[in-house]
């Protein structure tokens, strides 16, 4: 197996996302050629800011191997980690990041702030751009679905007390 079949596999979450209405993000955690951790964007779905793809996989893995250190693991996402999702893969001890688009807007690893440069004590690996084109179109798909949808729909207000 290679980076290109892990990415599939992070695609197909994404697009699992995409069908369920959530910006299309998948992850998937591989060791030693096993997958060992999935997951997908569930923000919308579970009302949560936490419910990062990335964050859903670094747990399914720790349960399956039974700790918290993944340092022997790969983790493959589809879009650039951010801030929050860098952080966990530094406290997971992940080995090696492989993502696929680079995020303008929240990008931890490459583009609005390099956390992985910062004197950690982990420093991941880190592979860019596979399958980028792939996911990067995935991901301008669902914004321009996304901003038909919201053009007919009432601004969102909060509510009064």
């Amino acid at each position: 197996m290679d980076d290109r079949y892990y990415m599939e596999q992070a695609l197909a979450l994404a697009r699992e996302a995409f069908d369920a209405g959530e910006v299309p993000v998948g992850c998937v955690i591989v060791r030693r050629d096993e997958i060992v951790g999935r997951g997908r964007n569930r923000r919308e779905t579970d009302k949560s800011a936490l419910a990062h793809a990335e964050l859903e996989a670094i747990d399914q893995a720790c349960r399956a191997l039974g700790g918290w250190r993944l340092w022997e693991c790969t983790l493959y996402v589809t879009l650039e980690p951010c801030p929050m999702c860098a952080g966990a893969i530094v406290n997971a001890r992940i080995r090696r990041v492989v993502y696929g688009a680079a995020d303008q807007k929240a990008g931890a690893v490459d583009s609005v702030c390099r956390m992985f440069d910062i004197a950690f004590n982990h420093r991941p690996q880190v592979e860019r751009g596979i399958l980028e084109e792939d996911c990067a179109e995935l991901l301008r798909a669902f914004f321009a679905r996304l901003r038909l949808q919201l053009r007919d729909r009432p601004k969102w207000r909060p509510q009064e007390p």
